[in-house]
């Protein structure tokens, strides 16, 4: 992580030296000009994936600024540095890939296309960064491949490990790069989904990528598009652990200061609208797809070069928090019942920015036991098994991850023999059947 960006803080900071990295403007974690640009302003938040223990129930809870403002020099957004990654991304990090079994479905389905396209086989090396609980590599590992997870977090890693999967608890960067190249493991293929938007220090993270990759191998990188988290009004994936938002117009910049060329991107469906980069070595034989061309023109269409968008999404998110309020107090004020489910990271950031705790929701239904029995950050609502759902019998249940809704909506199926009715609040709140 590089520590010499304004505004990181180690975990127990002087108060002065805090105001005072508040105050003064950010600078650009990629380029390193100073950030005046506002995207989102989402007051303070918690780190979303710290679940408290109800024993600490009356202890203090960290908070921090939850800011995101765009370079005008390499357009990348942005969150302000305030908290240091290694403090977010920890042993008992509590976020397990394998819960969602959409998700593991899309791995799946990208080892088999990758394998395909990339004529991958058995003398192939996989290497994935932020590798989670193996949900992906367990896929590489059954077509035979020889395959490396990268994970920073114990708790998920060992969840790998026991599923027969080789994985390095580490962060990943240029100098792990050089040791993997030294242990032999100059990859074929790179996987990186859901981690570039993770990482502080990207210059250090692309250039480990560009050093690991064989001379034809390829990266890919999977985060949501920030074209779709604007156009879709996606604030809520807006928290600490997403550092950067990437554009494919500040994609090519960052790349290609690293060694790396990206030739060719896919539009995603996952999380709401994501995209997917392939990306090379510079001298690499891989080449360019109309895709990059027709990806540049809809985000300068949209605005993403400008600076107007911008200032105008940051009022389009405070009128989205209005709407909310506006769902959900009549129904309180008529004496209805809201259960929410899902305790993800995107809605600690929903929860706290709107104001919505316990006064609101008796309880958050949540399939993963690593976050049973724990309460919501910041808002502090208990987090329970779905089976609570079928037992209490609420009068609504609040869909937090809205990504998943189809997911969600069909697990649940069976709650609307009593009346029960679902709100998804994003992109505009609304009640459905």
């Amino acid at each position: 992580m590089n520590e010499g960006m304004s505004g990181v803080l180690d975990s127990a900071p002087d108060g002065a030296a805090v105001a005072a990295s508040i105050l003064a403007n950010p600078h650009c974690r990629h380029c390193g000009e100073e950030l005046t640009l506002v995207m989102a302003d989402l007051g303070t938040s918690p780190i979303a994936n710290d679940y408290l223990d109800p024993r600490r129930h009356l202890a203090a809870e960290p908070i921090y600024p939850l800011e995101v403002r765009v370079c005008r020099s390499c357009r990348l957004a942005q969150t302000r540095d305030v908290v240091r990654a290694d403090s977010i991304f920890r042993e008992d990090y509590a976020y397990f890939s394998s819960i969602s079994a959409s998700w593991v479905e899309h791995a799946r389905r990208y080892v088999e296309a990758m394998s395909k396209r990339f004529k991958l086989g058995k003398k192939s090396t996989i290497v994935e960064i932020a590798s989670n609980d193996g949900y992906l590599l367990q896929f590489v590992q059954a077509a035979g491949m020889r395959c490396l997870g990268v994970e920073p977090c114990e708790s998920v890693a060992a969840a790998a490990r026991d599923k027969g999967i080789e994985t390095l608890v580490a962060f990943f960067g240029v100098e792990l790069a050089e040791k993997l190249l030294a242990d032999g493991y100059a990859a074929d293929l790179i996987t990186a989904n859901n981690v570039l938007a993770h990482v502080p220090d990207i210059n250090d993270f692309l250039g480990g990528v560009a050093k690991l990759l064989k001379p034809e191998g390829v990266a890919t990188f999977e985060f949501p598009h920030l074209l779709r988290v604007m156009e879709r009004n996606h604030f809520d994936t807006i928290y600490h652990e997403h550092f950067s938002y990437l554009s494919l117009i500040a994609g090519q910049r960052i790349f290609a200061k690293a060694g790396l060329r990206i030739f060719d991107v896919e539009d995603l469906t996952t999380h709401g609208g994501s995209i997917r980069f392939f990306a090379c070595r510079n001298d690499a034989a891989h080449k360019e797809t109309p895709n990059i061309a027709r990806t540049l023109d809809e985000e300068r269409a949209y605005g993403l070069d400008g600076d107007a968008r911008y200032i105008e999404w940051c009022e389009g998110v405070a009128e989205t928090k209005r709407r909310l309020l506006d769902v959900l107090i009549p129904l309180k004020r008529a004496g209805k019942r809201i259960a929410g489910y899902g305790a993800a990271a995107k809605g600690v950031t929903l929860l706290n920015y709107c104001g919505v705790g316990g006064d609101f929701l008796d309880f958050i239904a949540d399939r993963a036991p690593s976050k049973q029995g724990r309460l919501m950050p910041g808002v502090r609502v208990p987090i329970l098994s779905p089976d609570r759902i079928f037992a209490e019998k609420p009068d609504y249940i609040l869909i937090l991850p809205w990504n998943l809704k189809e997911e969600v909506k069909a697990q649940m199926a069976a709650a609307r023999e009593w009346g029960c009715k679902f709100i998804v609040p994003i992109p505009v709140p609304v009640i459905e059947d």
